[in-house]
């Protein structure tokens, strides 16, 4: 049910990106912006800003012109992700700074970043209800990018702690489920209490999504997963699984090492599972994602509610 009510909703943000986002002069700019956007993906934060509209009574075919504009804005950081990680795949296919190289790549992220909030003011709702929204989306795209600062931070550290990872996580993950949820909330008419526990649901799972996300980067292989399995180890990203198992006093000798090899990385995985360090993740995830649930009970009970409740565990229980 849950993930059949997912593609519903991720099918009607696939059809209006093209609307939104036409391929227009010059051509290989906008070419290099839908690159990520049509090979696919599972949609998640636009879903969830519809789902949230429909918790609170509002059309999912009103709120399209945000859902893509949360779309464009993941899509964004993605790009930019891959060329700070030198990644050369993504979602199956060449990344863009691969096809197009880092300077072109950069020009795209940006296009599709001030693109979201041109898409974003065309919203069928109130002006005070836009702006509000436009102000949410800024200052999460800021949030994003201390989180993204922090993260390369602790790739340097020895020292970071969970609260410490949980906190970067938030802003460089969860703050966007998070505004997804709340605008959908706002530009549907929803009372300030509604809009906030949307936002904390968002939060949570947001946390739990981008820690199962560290799981999964470990566990799934390569065609499976659409990338490099343990990249994560390669690039020395203090995830919660490293945190955790360096605190038991695990040696990882493969973590930040660039040109490891995939006996290495094997045995990196190995030592991170004999410790406990993936269970304990996983559990962690669950525990944080249940908290998230709870911020539901404000809302009526329906059809979209139940749905969301369903993507929350969807969030810690999907294969890729």
């Amino acid at each position: 049910m849950i993930e059949e009510a997912l593609k519903i909703r991720a099918g009607l943000v696939d059809e209006a990106i093209p609307k939104f986002l036409p391929i227009t002069p010059p051509d290989e700019l906008y070419y290099a912006m839908r690159h990520l956007l049509d090979a696919g993906g599972k949609r998640l934060r636009p879903s969830a800003l519809l789902l949230a509209a429909e918790a609170v009574g509002g059309r999912a075919e009103n709120m399209l012109p945000a859902a893509v504009a949360v779309e464009l804005v993941h899509n964004f950081t993605l790009i930019h992700d891959d060329i700070m990680d030198e990644a050369d795949i993504r979602r199956g296919l060449a990344t863009v700074h691969k096809k197009w190289g880092v300077p072109r790549a950069i020009i795209a992220g940006d296009a599709l970043y001030s693109k979201a909030f041109e898409i974003l003011s065309c919203a069928r709702s109130e002006p005070s209800q836009i702006a509000e929204s436009i102000e949410l989306l800024s200052k999460t795209c800021t949030d994003i990018c201390e989180g993204q600062w922090m993260d390369m931070n602790f790739q340097i550290r020895k020292d970071v702690a969970e609260q410490e990872y949980i906190r970067m996580v938030e802003k460089k993950t969860a703050v966007l489920f998070a505004a997804a949820m709340k605008i959908g909330a706002i530009l549907s008419g929803a009372n300030r209490d509604v809009s906030r526990a949307l936002w904390d649901f968002g939060c949570r799972t947001g946390v739990g999504f981008q820690i199962y996300d560290d799981v999964i980067d470990l566990i799934t292989p390569e065609e499976i997963l659409g990338k490099a399995q343990g990249g994560d180890i390669i690039e020395g990203k203090r995830t919660l699984i490293v945190i955790h198992a360096l605190s038991k006093g695990a040696t990882i000798d493969a973590l930040g090492k660039s040109n490891a090899t995939r006996s290495e990385i094997s045995a990196a995985l190995s030592i991170l599972k004999e410790s406990g360090s993936i269970d304990y993740a996983m559990n962690r995830a669950v525990s944080i994602v249940e908290a998230g649930k709870s911020a539901l009970r404000i809302l009526p009970d329906s059809e979209a509610k139940s749905i969301l409740i369903g993507l929350a565990d969807y969030m810690i229980e999907r294969k890729y």
